[in-house]
C-alpha cells in the first residue's frame, strides 16, 4: 500500500516538476531498506528491554537457588558436627570397651566404620554443594555484570537522546508557539510540527519560515550523522476533495513527509541513507477529530529520531 502511495507521490511530482525524478527514485529505494532498518531498531529496543527484565528474573532466581544451596550447606554442616560429637563419643566408649569381650569390641568397631562411612559420605555431599554454590555464585556474578552492562549502555543511549532534544529544542526556539513541540520518550526523540507552521492547506509546498525550522533541524541533524530519522505526514479525517494532483489524504501526507526530506537532503552533512518518508494519512491521530483544535494538530509532520543500537544489540547477543 505505501509502496502504490510512494509510485502515485512520484507521479504527482514528476507532473509538477516539484521534485526531480533521480531525486524520487533515490528516495523510493532508500525508504525501503531505512524503513526496514527502522523497523528493526524499533524491534531491538523492544527486545533489550524484555532482555533486561530477563535477566533481571533470572538473577533473581539465582539469587533464591543461592539461598537455598546455602541452607542445605548449613544443615549439612550442622549434622556433620553432630556425627562428628557421636563419633567421637563412641570412639571414647570404644577406648573404655577395649578390655570387654572381643564381640563388644567387634560390635563398636562395626559401629564406627559405619559412623566413618557416614562421615565420609556426608562430606562428599558437602563438597558437592560448595561446588555447586561456586558455580552458582559465578553465574550469579556474571548474569548481574551483563545487567549492569546493559543498563549503562541504555543510560547512555538515552543521555545522548537528550542532548539531542536540547540542541533541537535550542535550534528551534525561534518556532515555539507556532505548533511546534519536541518530547523524548521510549528511548527516541519526536519533532512535531503542526502544518500551520509548514504548509497552506491542501499543499506540500513548504513555506518560508516552515523551511528555515526544517533547515535548523537539519543543523542538528547534520551534527549527529548516527542518528536514524524518520518523517511521517499526518492529516485529520477530511477526505481530500481538491482533486488535481493528489489523489488522497494517504497521497497528501506523503507529498508532505517527501518535502521535508527534499529540504533536509540539501544539508550534505546528513547521511540520505538515514533518512525515510512515510504518509500516515489520518489513521494516527494525537487529539479528536470532533473540534477544529484537534483537527489542527492532528494535520502535522512528525520527525522520529531513533539512535543505533548496534551495541545493544551485540550485547544481548552475547551467550
Amino acid at each position: 500500500m505505501l509502496k502504490n502511495l510512494i509510485f502515485l507521490s512520484a507521479f504527482a511530482l514528476l507532473s509538477t516538476s516539484c521534485v526531480s525524478s533521480k531525486l524520487y527514485k533515490e528516495l523510493e529505494g532508500k525508504y525501503s531498506n531505512l524503513k526496514s532498518d527502522y523497523d528493526e531498531l524499533s524491534s531491538s529496543n523492544d527486545q533489550e528491554i524484555l532482555q533486561k527484565k530477563e535477566l533481571e528474573q533470572q538473577l533473581s532466581m539465582l539469587q533464591a537457588s543461592f539461598e537455598d544451596v546455602q541452607s542445605e550447606r548449613d544443615q549439612l554442616l550442622q549434622e556433620l558436627a553432630a556425627l562428628q560429637k557421636k563419633y567421637d563419643n563412641l570412639d571414647a566408649a570404644y577406648t573404655a570397651l577395649e578390655q570387654n569381650s572381643s564381640k563388644s569390641i567387634e560390635q563398636n568397631a562395626q559401629k564406627n566404620r559405619e559412623l566413618l562411612a557416614q562421615l565420609e559420605a556426608k562430606e562428599q555431599a558437602l563438597a558437592a554443594e560448595n561446588e555447586r554454590l561456586m558455580r552458582l555464585e559465578a553465574d550469579m556474578q556474571e548474569r548481574a555484570q551483563r545487567i549492569a552492562e546493559l543498563e549503562a549502555l541504555i543510560s547512555a543511549k538515552d543521555q545522548a537522546m537528550t542532548v539531542l532534544k536540547n540542541a533541537i529544542s535550542n535550534a528551534l526556539t525561534a518556532f515555539e508557539g507556532k505548533g511546534l513541540t519536541i518530547e523524548q520518550r521510549d528511548g527516541k526523540v519526536y519533532v512535531s510540527m503542526e502544518n500551520k507552521l509548514l504548509f497552506k492547506s491542501g499543499s506540500w509546498a513548504v513555506g518560508t519560515e516552515g523551511k528555515k525550522a526544517i533547515q535548523q533541524l537539519g543543523k542538528v541533524l547534520g551534527e549527529n550523522p548516527d542518528i536514524a530519522v524518520l518523517i511521517e505526514g499526518h492529516t485529520d479525517n477530511v477526505p481530500y476533495s481538491s482533486g488535481g494532483q493528489v489523489a488522497n489524504n494517504w497521497d497528501l501526507s506523503t507529498k508532505r513527509a517527501t518535502s521535508i526530506i527534499a529540504i533536509l537532503s540539501q544539508n550534505k552533512n546528513i547521511k540520505l541513507e538515514n533518512l525515510t518518508a512515510a504518509g500516515r494519512s489520518e489513521f494516527a491521530p494525537i487529539a479528536t477529530n470532533e473540534t477544529n483544535e484537534g483537527k489542527s494538530k492532528n494535520r502535522r509532520i512528525e520527525v522520529v529520531l531513533t539512535p543505533k543500537l548496534d551495541e545493544i544489540s551485540k550485547l544481548l547477543n552475547t551467550n
